[in-house]
């Protein structure tokens, strides 16, 4: 068994900060436990180490994407210099067709070189002799391996056909070009850890490590998320929506022991001359509470709504009553396709903007109008036992903001929160009126599903 050098140590200790800096809950323990992986499966094997480390270190299997990139960085399959190339006497022709023959015959090894060939020759920019840096956006660009998929089918069926065929030729095909695809997403993201492997030889991988790898589900910002991250995400909404019920029930049972009486308890102090040894507890009415949610679910804000509003129907069970209201400029009920929704969380947004009355003579949002027929269409909604959560930018395309509607559902509420995913510091910037209506109700950052589980966790009533 071979001791880990000093440059491994270094290594290791630096993904782990890495991975911390990214939200994963590491200790001392675990990274002590890497090492002893490390010393266990050796260094010859770069996959077994990485297995070894994502056993030790990772915590869900929501985190191994993040994982393997950082990995990347710091145990890459290749280090020390790069030759760099030059676009111009790189033959992007001949490096498609080395790279469908490549993808054809599923040869990773070759898959492997022709990354790092192309992106030295077709991903490098900058005015310095060699390169100022690496684009794996520049490389793909050039080199257009999706559209590979046709040449890579001929090439297949050009080798002996099976013998049979169960399913008809249909589905073999379909099944064909799905593998042509995964290979090409495959080699797609070889490209992406080569070009950020070069950049990390120059710019230090901790630097990279932290701005150029993208975060877990749960840290990526609603505003900015693709479609697959929002996918991705939707997968935490029930572990979440456990994780806070823990929570919540364990508030309640605190809560429930209720404050002090200081009447009895200074009345039964008597008998321990005037001593209070045994407070006397006043008791809490049982009851949930009830909760509304108020939902923009226009633009780029409807990603963070539908998000929230599955979150809230996986918690139902934790209150008395949950309305869910969904609005752009009008404002209609969507509790029940929020439950109906559960089922197929990815088509939600749609379903709710195509049976709800959401929109009147334009599309845009149009927060006073809409927070004016919630006042005069659904008030009963709201009771002294009601929680509200707004969701939304506050952004009213320079319409009236109607301060006087969330005035009024602040006064009828238990609690009024207002849950923004833009950042303070665009608040006071175009047409937001978020500072207007943060001085009526409580309004917080939430830009991600870390924070909202946070301020749900912390928020929600008892």
């Amino acid at each position: 068994m071979r001791t880990p050098s000093a440059g491994v140590t270094d290594r290791l200790t630096g993904l782990v900060h890495a991975l911390r800096a990214h939200g994963l809950g590491i200790g001392t323990g675990e990274s002590v436990d890497a090492g002893r992986a490390l010393e266990a499966v050796g260094f010859d094997d770069r996959e077994r180490m990485r297995e070894a480390l994502a056993a030790t270190l990772l915590h869900q299997e929501g985190q191994r994407a993040l994982f393997d990139r950082v990995f990347d960085l710091y145990f890459p399959a290749s280090a020390g210099p790069v030759a760099e190339g030059a676009v111009e006497d790189t033959d992007t022709a001949e490096l498609r067709e080395r790279l469908a023959a490549a993808l054809a015959a599923d040869d990773r090894s070759a898959l492997a070189r022709l990354a790092g060939e192309a992106v030295g020759g077709l991903g490098g920019y900058g005015s310095s002799p060699g390169s100022d840096g690496w684009s794996s956006y520049q490389t793909l660009a050039r080199l257009r391996p999706e559209t590979l998929l046709a040449r890579v089918r001929a090439m297949l069926q050009e080798a002996p056909a099976p013998d049979t065929e169960p399913d008809g030729p249909a589905f073999t095909d379909r099944l064909r070009d799905d593998e042509i695809r995964r290979r090409i997403e495959a080699f797609r993201e070889q490209v992406r850890t080569e070009a950020r492997r070069r950049v990390a030889e120059r710019q230090g991988r901790d630097r990279v490590a932290r701005r150029a790898v993208g975060g877990t589900a749960d840290s990526v910002d609603f505003l900015l998320a693709g479609r697959a991250q929002l996918d991705e995400l939707r997968k935490t909404v029930h572990p979440l929506a456990r994780k806070l019920a823990t929570r919540l029930a364990a508030r309640r049972r605190r809560a429930a022991r209720g404050r002090i009486d200081l009447r009895r308890t200074l009345r039964g102090s008597l008998s321990t001359g005037g001593v209070p040894m045994r407070p006397v507890l006043r008791r809490r009415r049982p009851g949930r509470p009830e909760l509304v949610l108020l939902c923009d679910v226009s633009g780029s804000v409807a990603g963070f709504a539908n998000f929230t509003m599955l979150l809230v129907q996986a918690l139902h069970d934790q209150f008395s009553r949950v309305r869910v209201f969904a609005f752009v400029n009008r404002t209609d009920e969507v509790t029940d396709l929020i439950a109906r929704g559960s089922a197929d969380p990815a088509g939600l947004g749609a379903r709710i903007l195509s049976e709800a009355e959401l929109t009147g003579w334009h599309g845009q949002s149009d927060y006073g109008s809409a927070l004016g027929e919630f006042v005069e269409r659904y008030a009963d909604a709201v009771s002294p036992r009601t929680a509200v959560f707004v969701l939304g930018d506050a952004r009213t395309n320079m319409t009236d903001p109607n301060l006087a509607a969330l005035k009024l559902i602040r006064d009828r509420a238990r609690r009024v929160h207002w849950l923004n995913p833009e950042q303070p510091s665009l608040w006071s910037t175009g047409d937001s009126a978020a500072l207007a209506y943060a001085e009526l109700v409580d309004m917080r950052p939430c830009r991600n599903a870390r924070q909202l589980g946070e301020l749900i966790g912390r928020l929600l009533p008892i």
